[in-house]
């Protein structure tokens, strides 16, 4: 069930939270988040129903065996053998899944042998809660987690709006809210906040980064159809691209930040503007936060971090990124990635340091120049499904395809990429909007008073605080956009396109 469907929007999310909050005021807390447990169930099922099987054995495998590491933590009986028991489970079920057909072709690749593929469909969101659980069980073992309710865990790994495609949710961060009274009780301001971020999020899925889908997946596909991409083409892929993924990601984090807001949950904040980055240092401080974190915790600092030799540390940073660039997909294409990223901030720590010992420093707009080209061109590995391809339009992009021209058509296009890369790099993110209202479990600094004017539409004042409220006006501006949005879908794309980390 994808959140930018019709089934979702008017029927699931609507009956789920009725039921969630009748549950809470008639039956209490247990039964309410029992509701959320069999809800999120309902939701991962309507893609496999024997994926789901999948799913609750790995939950029960993980909560028992975190349990009896904590334990043995707590008599001082914990063993490293004991922890890759469990690392390797949860690794075991990533890499079937995942990565068996990868490993089947270059098998074949390279050596004589003639293995056949296998049929496998890899379930949605594995790589997410795989991950979940692998901070978990790295948790107990070191004696980091709680004996946490089962009833709780469940919810902490099935929780609906993080559970296809993040954020990577820390169980020290969810757990706990779910102990919270407040959530159980309908709040209008929470309600509207959560509201306005997923409308603003279907719509940034709909109108901009699946309309940007239909100019750039015939571009990459052009070369395995046997044409040459053009000089203006390859612009409009990279560039396109660069914004589709960005406003496709930024859309799915809004919605999941919503949808957990509307029953006072706040998820981690995954999302920050980071093509406004200055550095790729920044740039990773910015996209896909959780996935930073979990890499940075579980994988860099184990390794040595920062700790080690200068290039002792270039060798963890380099390895943590290929892994990143393996977790998004099985494909050399994205080790390709991940190594890019780890050779930038390789070269961005190292300026650092000669910009430091010569007291020497870079305008920030240069950086974020700087910054934007280095991942645009990323990106092109990311998005192709070859390097063929990938080098193909790097070479038109440069005019070794051809001599430069713009046709009126892409000329058009062109302009409304470079008016989206304004907003992105001039306007204020979701997030933002919403700080007065704290929508994620970081703090998000307010606009300055001088801004308020954005909010007028959804606010009033009380006692010196401003507050949403589910006014007339804000019920209309979002039954509009949401109604638009969906119609606009319907008329102009079907099927309902997947978000694209959903492949992850």
């Amino acid at each position: 069930m994808l959140f930018n469907s019709e089934l979702f929007v008017f029927i699931f999310l609507p009956l789920c939270l009725v039921v969630f909050f009748a549950s809470a005021k008639f039956f209490g807390r247990r039964i309410a988040i029992a509701w959320l447990v069999a809800a999120s169930c309902l939701f991962y099922a309507w893609h496999r129903l024997d994926y789901l099987l999948l799913l609750a054995a790995l939950i029960v495998f993980n909560y028992f065996y975190g349990n009896f590491l904590s334990k043995n933590q707590k008599q001082n009986q914990s063993s490293i053998i004991s922890l890759w028991i469990g690392l390797i489970v949860n690794l075991s079920v990533l890499i079937y899944f995942k990565y068996t057909n990868f490993l089947i072709t270059n098998i074949n690749t390279f050596s004589s042998a003639n293995f056949t593929l296998t049929n496998i469909v890899m379930p949605i969101g594995i790589s997410f809660f795989i991950f979940q659980k692998i901070a978990y069980i790295v948790d107990a073992y070191r004696g980091e987690a709680e004996e946490y309710n089962f009833l709780d865990f469940c919810l902490f790994v099935m929780y609906f709006p993080q559970l296809i495609a993040g954020p990577i949710v820390h169980h020290k961060e969810l757990i706990p809210q779910f102990r919270n009274d407040s959530i159980f009780k309908f709040n209008a301001t929470d309600m509207s906040v959560g509201l306005f971020m997923f409308t603003v999020g279907l719509c940034k899925k709909i109108c901009i980064a699946d309309q940007l889908a239909i100019w750039v997946d015939p571009l990459f596909n052009s070369n395995q159809a046997g044409f040459a991409i053009t000089f203006a083409d390859s612009w409009i892929a990279a560039l396109g691209f660069t914004l589709q993924i960005y406003f496709d990601f930024s859309a799915y984090t809004d919605m999941a930040l919503g949808l957990a807001m509307m029953i006072g949950i706040r998820l981690p904040m995954n999302f920050d503007s980071p093509y406004k980055a200055t550095s790729i240092i920044d740039f990773w401080r910015k996209w896909h936060m959780s996935l930073s974190k979990f890499l940075r915790d579980y994988i860099y600092i184990p390794l040595g971090g920062n700790r080690v030799g200068a290039m002792r540390r270039y060798g963890n940073l380099l390895l943590t990124m290929l892994i990143g660039g393996f977790w998004h997909g099985a494909a050399w294409t994205f080790v390709f990635w991940g190594a890019l990223h780890g050779a930038y901030l390789i070269i961005n720590h190292t300026w650092r340091h000669v910009c430091k010992v010569n007291n020497w420093s870079m305008p920030a707009k240069l950086g974020v120049v700087l910054t934007f080209i280095a991942v645009v061109i990323a990106w092109i590995f990311f998005r192709a499904e070859n390097f063929g391809i990938a080098t193909q339009i790097l070479k038109s992009m440069t005019g070794l395809n051809g001599v430069p021209h713009i046709g009126r058509v892409a000329f058009r296009k062109f302009l409304v990429i470079l008016t989206l890369l304004g907003g992105v790099l001039i306007l204020p993110n979701t997030q933002q909007l919403c700080a007065l209202f704290r929508p994620t479990l970081q703090g998000i600094e307010s606009f300055k008073p001088k801004r308020l004017w954005m909010y007028i539409p959804f606010i009033q004042r009380q006692e010196n605080s401003l507050q949403i409220i589910l006014s007339p006006l804000l019920g209309i501006i979002l039954a509009i956009a949401l109604l638009g949005a969906m119609t606009w879908q319907t008329i102009r794309i079907s099927p309902v396109k997947n978000f694209i980390y959903f492949q992850f």
